[in-house]
């Protein structure tokens, strides 16, 4: 047998072999037990150390989590901003490119309506231009033709190269003799300009002309018909004809009395002042204005007399008309009448 000490009263105490079996099991088992709840301890000590661990570390990944979304959400913030001010610069400059391409094509339409009106400008300039010098020329043309016509035995001679102004040239003749000459410039325009009458001049002293006569459409204020001005004489069309008669009236006088040996060259200063005067040109004027009086009287009266030629006329067509009708109604009556030939109706229509 085996004994044990009884820690409370320290005897010896005795033990059987069965009671050793017993204690043994209770001693087992009562380490079982506390082994367990040393392993239960142990494990709900891991539990929770495991639990805190996988919460702390749980935490760490939320809060890193938490920390990523921040960050990322600050990052897709910064890169929408960033796409904003993108947008916002790209709609700037897309609307500053469509202004500048705007402006450009506007600057550019007008340049192409500036372009087209200047054009427009230009062709109508050289229209109007080769309309007045197709006038010109036209007028030009028909005075020459008229001048040739009244004054048959004088000469007509186009003006040298560098006169661009003078149209032509009159050689005054008088008993197959030159007596002087006239130059000639014609104006068509709707206007007057004092240029032509210098022009005119310089070019009269190149050929040293008698007289110069500007015929022009449109004469300058205070001239009505013809007239005298710094050397040069204006006329208008109507007048042409007369101014160039009292001009080879004064050249072929004058002429005369410079080649007269009878008269000295104080009494040819007197009768060219005299010739030249406003007295004589009035004179002159005078006799043109009782032309045109006449020249209109027998107008008015080709004009009656037209007039009146063709009220008879129609009178005779009524009768005429009036007679075939009643010859046709006789006819229906006395369809044998014979026939009236064109000499008889005409012979009836005098007779009536």
């Amino acid at each position: 047998m085996d004994s044990i000490v009884c820690p409370n009263c320290k005897k010896t105490i005795q033990i059987t072999q069965a009671l050793r079996h017993d204690l043994e099991e209770k001693i087992k088992l009562a380490q079982s037990e506390k082994h367990k709840e040393e392993l239960a301890r142990a494990k709900a000590q891991a539990e929770a150390e495991t639990s805190k661990r996988l919460k702390e570390e749980s935490q760490k990944e939320l809060l890193k989590a938490i920390g990523e979304k921040e960050k990322l959400k600050k990052q897709l913030l910064t890169e929408e901003k960033e796409r904003k001010e993108f947008e916002k610069k790209a709609q700037e400059q897309a609307v500053k490119e469509a202004s500048e391409k705007s402006r450009l094509d506007k600057l550019e339409i007008e340049k192409k309506l500036k372009d087209t009106q200047e054009a427009l400008e230009v062709a109508q300039r050289k229209a109007k231009q080769g309309s007045q010098q197709l006038q010109g020329e036209v007028l030009e043309i028909d005075l020459e033709e008229k001048l040739k016509i009244f004054f048959p035995n004088d000469e007509f001679l186009p003006v040298p190269k560098g006169f661009e102004g003078a149209d032509l040239i009159q050689k005054v003749m008088y008993k197959e003799r030159v007596m002087g000459s006239i130059l000639w410039e014609t104006k068509r325009t709707n206007g007057w300009d004092k240029k032509w009458l210098v022009k005119l001049k310089n070019d009269s002293a190149k050929i040293s002309a008698s007289e110069a006569i500007i015929v022009s459409q449109t004469l300058p204020d205070g001239i009505t018909s013809f007239d005298r001005k710094d050397g040069i004489w204006i006329t208008n069309y109507q007048h042409a004809i007369n101014t160039c008669r009292y001009l080879r009236f004064l050249i072929t006088r004058i002429a005369s009395v410079k080649s007269s040996v009878n008269q000295t060259d104080e009494e040819w200063g007197k009768i060219r002042d005299y010739m030249m005067s406003d007295t004589f040109k009035h004179r002159m004027q005078s006799h043109f204005d009782s032309i045109k009086v006449l020249k209109d009287e027998l107008d008015t009266e080709k004009r009656s007399t037209l007039l009146r030629w063709k009220k008879r006329e129609g009178q005779i067509e009524k009768l005429d008309s009036n007679t075939i009708n009643f010859y046709g109604e006789l006819k229906d009556i006395v369809p044998n009448l014979p026939e009236i030939k064109e000499s008889d109706s005409a012979q009836f229509k005098l007779e009536d």
